[in-house]
């Protein structure tokens, strides 16, 4: 059974993406089957496995219209056993076109019944934002991981995504499960660093998983040249934090 796992935050530049093609990547190193979906029109988790954006004419736009199948649109990565469901600037206009279909929020879910179980994990990098797309991949999903940035306005919004995670369990997806909260971009120097982390684990204990993600110069640089970190530089720190993150997931669904 593939378990999905949504990656999501309405904020922006907390780590989403960086967490997606990473934790995909450190999950195939691990031999694991893994599909990487980009949910965001930004579409840089598509980038950031070496995937030409520009050529993509089958991705996770036609996959949510239902003009295509999720097999159809399926390609190889450069990262080991990940393959990807690419994103295209188009996926912007697929709010308002879904917006008088019936079961609108289920257009995702439905679509990934028949390949789900060809992996052993789906990673779903989400907008940053909590409109259609997002809900549409929580509902899709088992569990949602939470990235956090060790940063002063870390916690902020933070409310307002667990209730969205809250109405979707009510409504839509009662299975849904919380992953995990990641702190990303932590840097031990800094003491604001070292608060938000104390802060996070004093109000989220077992929710917070126990690898920090740290700033690091190589994880910033690897999505220029169209890799993930394990292929860009192996021997990172981010390379680390992220492998151990892959392991975390793997020991907590054994």
């Amino acid at each position: 059974m593939g378990k999905i796992i949504a990656i999501a935050n309405q904020k922006g530049g907390v780590g989403k993406t960086t967490t997606s093609v990473n934790l995909a990547a450190s999950l195939g190193v691990l031999e694991k089957k893994v599909l990487l979906i980009d949910v965001d029109p930004q579409a840089n988790a598509t980038s950031g496995l070496g995937i030409d954006v520009d050529a993509v004419e089958v991705g996770s736009y036609q996959v949510l219209e239902h003009t295509k199948s999720a097999k159809e649109a399926i390609v190889s990565s450069n990262a080991p056993n990940v393959d990807v469901i690419p994103a295209h600037i188009d996926l912007v206009a697929i709010e308002i076109e879904l917006v008088d279909k019936e079961e609108r929020e289920y257009m995702l879910k439905k679509a990934l019944q028949d390949i789900k179980n060809d992996y052993d994990y789906v990673i779903m990098d989400c907008a940053p934002s909590l409109g259609l797309l997002t809900l549409n991949a929580l509902t899709a999903a088992d569990s949602v991981i939470i990235p956090i940035q060790c940063e002063y306005f870390a916690l902020e919004g933070l409310g307002k995504l667990l209730n969205t995670v809250k109405s979707v369990q009510k409504i839509h997806n009662e299975n849904l499960d919380i992953e995990g909260m990641l702190l990303t971009m932590f840097d031990s120097r800094l003491r604001l660093s070292n608060q938000v982390v104390e802060e996070v684990q004093k109000h989220f204990s077992d929710m917070v998983f126990d690898t920090i993600i740290q700033r690091n110069v190589r994880l910033s640089e690897a999505p220029s040249y169209g890799e993930s970190i394990i292929n860009y530089d192996v021997s990172s720190r981010g390379a680390a934090n992220y492998l151990n993150l892959a392991k975390e997931i793997i020991k907590k669904n054994l």
